[in-house]
């Protein structure tokens, strides 16, 4: 454990006008408060804290965010309170480690809902101050670092998981991989010891047999740029545990079979250099085809630049190189971080990190802890392209994404009012793929708003949180609205009219908090009739036994928000098994038309809804139009045919009548469109019938 002027003196070294009077409090301070606690490995917990400071010195942190990390755990696990952090550290520090801090004990019983609500806690604290985030990696880090003296596995797992699935892909999006990398190792070390000790045990196996095959590669490496005048550092490495682990698995390939297990490391002076160096080694061995990436012209989201390449060296070895600056390489080793400049105020996300921004969005829209996670790990997690603006403006997205994904990436608004795209100038629909470097415009309706169907196909978080929280306020509306009718008719039923005063009270009786809060219970049946007329008229229910609640159709459309009110288009009259679409008209039940119907024609775009029959959608009413002879029992015969097939004759009219033949329009009861089917083939099949046509 690093002593109190040893840390100082750490600080001191690289900002040597560092508040070494703060320093020194927070050290004492933190001692006092953690006083003879122990951590599970027998060390006093103290330690920890000092240790991750000391984690966050190599990073050359300035001295608030030191202080914090000496402070971090004391509101939690001591006595001390906020307002005594404030008084002796002032507001900055107070503030920091107050966003660092478990603002609460979690009391939630699934693994997820704690997950969650950590990653919810954590992500609005960062949001406003990215050196949260600094502190709480290096915490993490060093938990990691000393999860073995853990006795309970199973404990051992939950962090290692949530390491693996939150912080290790924060540590990446910030370009801190060596954090990244040794939290990626020690928790694959728990969540896969078999195959964490095969690999290692490998690794270890191939050392020994080429023991200098790094050393000569990398000096042939160095040798050969210094000779095509490129002054260069060069350095290898094996790729980490479980770097080769997730290869193994995602190519579904032995360890024997990767021939990528070696990275080198080439650091230049320039700029030009870089794409200099590329030249002569790609001059020298063959490049694997697909496996070159300019991350200098096209930088990662989170600032990340390098050249990447891999070649064919000594005819049958694949090497993967990375060629970058020396300032390149600070900022790929400790990303933001190394950026970071003393005394000045918090990086902010909206000028630094701006998929900090994407995650706050998710965050603010995401309705259940799993949404949260699944969201947050699609944001973090999935490989980036490259697509851009009609203005040039660059867009990173993950691979796979489509116009949707696009515009909400731009902005939130554009995404609600897409109708369409043009990528690379060629009218596409919504679904389509964007491919590396392609150029996106979105076409918009004011008119337009998001469809359940764009789930089908939006893959980032931001998008799919965006479309949820539109159709959760939808459904509400929706809902409501359907409440509001409910409540109108049982209104109806009471002995006498009643005025807003009644409402009143009624809500205060029934606990609610708003009219909306009541029509949205009367319609997902959480209120009974009687128990809504009892809360308006006491005393109204007193027979009870004759209030018999208003008969509701059960639903049978998938697609609508259950109870939402619709009719069966007359116009085309669709039964079960018809392929349908819903259209909206405003101050109207949802109309169901078959999407063949002609007056879809004059139907805005904007206004379907993508809908299908329910599972237990049964029953309909068709029309046909039947040809029959103009002789004496056709109409008989007809009528017995349907019968036989047990369908139910609802009205029958002439349409046309000539001395041949004469047209019936007949009303028909079926199951579905399979057995409206089977009743058309069986009339057709007689005598007295010329044609029959659905109408």
């Amino acid at each position: 454990m690093l002593r109190q002027y040893e840390l100082v003196d750490r600080v001191l070294s690289y900002d040597p006008e560092a508040d070494e009077a703060l320093l020194n409090r927070a050290y004492v301070f933190s001692m006092h408060a953690h006083g003879s606690q122990k951590r599970a490995s027998g060390d006093p917990y103290f330690s920890h804290p000092i240790e991750v400071a000391g984690i966050l010195t190599d990073l050359h942190l300035d001295d608030e965010t030191i202080a914090t990390a000496i402070l971090h755990d004391t509101i939690e696990d001591t006595v001390a309170t906020p307002d005594e952090i404030l008084a002796k550290f002032g507001p900055s520090v107070a503030r920091l480690v107050d966003g660092v801090t478990k603002l609460s004990k979690i009391e939630a019983q699934t693994e997820s809902e704690r997950a969650a609500e950590n990653l919810r806690k954590f992500l609005l604290a960062m949001s406003d101050d990215i050196r949260v985030l600094l502190v709480k990696l290096a915490d993490r880090l060093h938990n990691m670092r000393t999860l073995h003296h853990i006795a309970n596995p199973e404990k051992r797992r939950r962090i290692a998981r949530e390491t693996m699935d939150i912080y290790a892909p924060l540590a990446e999006r910030i370009g801190m991989y060596e954090f990244m990398k040794e939290m990626q190792t020690l928790a694959f070390q728990q969540l896969e010891p078999e195959a964490y000790e095969s690999i290692t045990r490998r690794l270890e196996a191939l050392k020994v047999e080429g023991e200098d095959r790094i050393a000569k590669i990398g000096s042939g490496l160095k040798l050969l740029l210094s000779r095509g005048g490129v002054e260069v550092d060069v350095s290898g490495r094996e790729k980490h545990p479980y770097s080769i682990w997730k290869k193994m698995s995602e190519r579904h390939v032995s360890f024997e079979q990767l021939s990528d297990i070696m990275a080198f490391r080439a650091t230049v002076g320039t700029e030009e250099e870089c794409y200099r160096a590329l030249g002569i080694i790609h001059r020298r061995w063959p490049m694997v085809p697909g496996r070159f990436k300019d991350y200098i012209s096209t930088p990662k989201r989170n600032g990340y630049r390098s050249l990447h390449t891999s070649i064919i060296h000594a005819g049958d070895t694949r090497v993967e190189i990375q060629i970058r600056t020396r300032e390149m390489h600070a900022q790929a080793e400790h990303g933001l971080a190394a950026h970071w400049a003393y005394k000045q105020d918090a990086v902010r996300p909206d000028t630094q990190v701006s998929w900090i921004r994407d995650l706050v969005d998710i965050l603010e829209q995401a309705e259940s802890p799993e949404e949260l996670l699944e969201h947050t790990k699609m944001a973090m997690y999935q490989d980036r392209i490259f697509a851009f603006t009609p203005k040039g403006e660059l867009i990173q997205l993950p691979k796979g994404a489509t116009p949707i994904d696009f515009a909400y990436a731009v902005h939130t608004d554009l995404g609600d009012q897409a109708v369409g795209a043009k990528i690379n100038g060629r009218v596409v629909p919504l679904r389509t793929e964007i491919a590396q470097g392609d150029q996106v415009a979105i076409l918009r309706s004011k008119a337009q708003r998001p469809q359940e169907n764009w789930l089908n196909f939006a893959i980032t978080g931001k998008a799919r949180a965006a479309i949820r929280r539109h159709l959760r306020h939808k459904e509400r509306d929706e809902t409501i609205a359907l409440g509001r009718n409910l409540y109108e008719e049982i209104v109806a039923r009471l002995p006498v009219p009643i005025g807003e005063e009644a409402l009143g009270a009624a809500l205060t009786r029934l606990k609610l908090d708003d009219a909306d809060a009541l029509m949205e219970a009367i319609a997902r049946q959480k209120l009974t009739d009687a128990q809504v007329m009892e809360a308006l008229m006491p005393g109204s229910t007193q027979d009870e036994a004759n209030i018999q609640p208003v008969q509701r159709a059960p639903i049978s459309i998938k697609g609508l928000t259950p109870g939402v009110a619709f009719t069966l288009a007359s116009c085309c009259r669709p039964v079960p098994g018809d392929r349908i679409v819903g259209v909206r008209k405003p101050g109207a039940p949802i109309e169901i038309h078959q999407i063949s119907c002609p007056k879809l024609d004059a139907v805005e775009d904007q206004d379907w809804i993508d809908i299908g029959w329910g599972d237990r959608a049964e029953g309909g009413t068709a029309r046909i139009a039947v040809t029959l002879k103009n002789e004496p029992g056709a109409l008989g015969a007809i009528a017995t045919i349907i019968g036989q097939h047990k369908a139910n004759i609802l009205n029958i009219r002439f349409d046309t009548r000539d001395t041949t033949f004469h047209t019936n329009l007949i009303d028909l009861e079926v199951r579905d469109a399979a057995h409206l089917m089977k009743l058309m083939a069986g009339l057709r099949a007689a005598d007295a019938v010329s044609s029959v046509e659905r109408v």
